[in-house]
């Protein structure tokens, strides 16, 4: 073992490496020196646009009921059982969830009375790396869903690298693999990449693609803007209107030709523009979005209780005269422990009472 570390030490000592070395130090102490701060991730860099201000991952249509029973905080455990009824088919009527969680782990699994499974599982190494694994299994799929996250998250920087069912039970490796990176270049500017490798069977060619990505953070506003390698346009816009109001704007453009639109006749190249706004009240939150599809969708989220929350939808379709409701009923109950401690943090003003 000696004679290996002494025949591989002139890899480290010699005049190269220790210019490399110096080099790297000296860049890494003016990098720390200017204080950058950690942009997010590339898929969170429109996070307060689509994923808190716009009505995407909140829309539902029909009746939905939410019973959910909390054990205790540290550790986290929880179990919840969710009831719906609606025309549209994307919601089991019943489905049973548990989730567990410390500071480390992260756990939660969710069946479907339709037979449908999916589990989530995250672990944290350090405070800078996470790995994450997303398992779903669908009724009468030919095949399910493994997805497996990195993600590493460094002072001026994150960095993430996934995988969509990777396999070598072929002889070879097949899947889909994705990296991104994303890097402060001042307090505000961040710029990054994403990029992509597929291949569904040995007997397909793979593909690549590389995607490119900036966020500008400002005082009270962020902008965001990426380029797909499909051609594909995403740009969005946030601004805090005040302490309780924010509002966005999510504009999607197909640069690319289309080649369908084309042969009709049409117009090669379409897009969407989305524009919402979000009010916080003391007790309820208020969401309203508009698109140029002649879409026009609300959503009311009010706390009638500590234990009760109510939950209305609404969404008019002018082009084809459609229209959507979705009522939700939840209701969350603790253990006397935990009760007791809201009770003392609403009898301090911590927690106000609905108005």
């Amino acid at each position: 073992m000696a004679d290996l570390s002494s025949a591989l030490s002139f890899l480290t000592d010699n005049s190269v490496a220790a210019v490399i070395k110096d080099a790297y130090g000296s860049f890494s102490e003016r990098r720390a020196a200017l204080g950058l701060p950690n942009p997010g991730t590339v898929d969170n860099i429109s996070r307060e646009v689509q994923k808190e201000v716009l009505l995407s991952n909140f829309m539902f249509t029909g009746f939905r009921a939410d019973l959910t029973k909390v054990f205790g905080m540290s550790p986290l455990f929880r179990i919840s059982h969710a009831f719906s009824m609606t025309s549209q088919g994307n919601l089991p009527p019943y489905a049973f969830s548990a989730m567990y969680g410390t500071p480390k782990v992260f756990m939660q699994g969710n069946i479907g009375s339709d037979g449908a499974l999916a589990a989530v599982g995250n672990y944290r190494w350090n405070n800078s790396l996470v790995t994450k694994t997303n398992a779903q299994i669908m009724p009468g799929a030919a095949q399910g869903l493994l997805q497996i996250d990195n993600d590493y998250t460094g002072s001026d920087f994150s960095a993430s690298l996934k995988a969509f069912n990777p396999s070598f039970l072929e002889g070879g490796l097949t899947g889909i693999f994705v990296g991104s990176y994303l890097q402060s270049i001042t307090p505000g500017l961040a710029l990054g990449f994403e990029a992509l490798w597929q291949r569904q069977g040995l007997n397909s060619r793979p593909e690549a693609a590389l995607s490119y990505c900036a966020r500008y953070k400002g005082a009270d506003w962020i902008a965001s803007a990426q380029l797909q390698a499909q051609g594909v346009f995403n740009a969005a816009y946030w601004k805090k209107l005040s302490d309780k109001v924010e509002a966005g704007v999510d504009m999607n453009l197909q640069l690319a030709p289309n080649p369908a639109a084309s042969l009709m006749g049409g117009p090669s190249r379409d897009g969407t523009t989305a524009v919402g706004a979000k009010y916080d009240f003391r007790a309820s939150t208020f969401r309203a979005q508009i698109d140029s599809a002649g879409k026009l969708s609300c959503l009311l989220e009010k706390r009638i209780a500590m234990p009760i929350s109510l939950t209305f939808a609404g969404e008019i379709d002018q082009v084809k005269q459609q229209a959507k409701i979705g009522l939700a009923v939840s209701l969350e109950i603790a253990g006397e422990e935990l009760m007791e401690q809201q009770e003392k943090a609403e009898a301090q003003g911590a927690i106000p009472p609905p108005f």
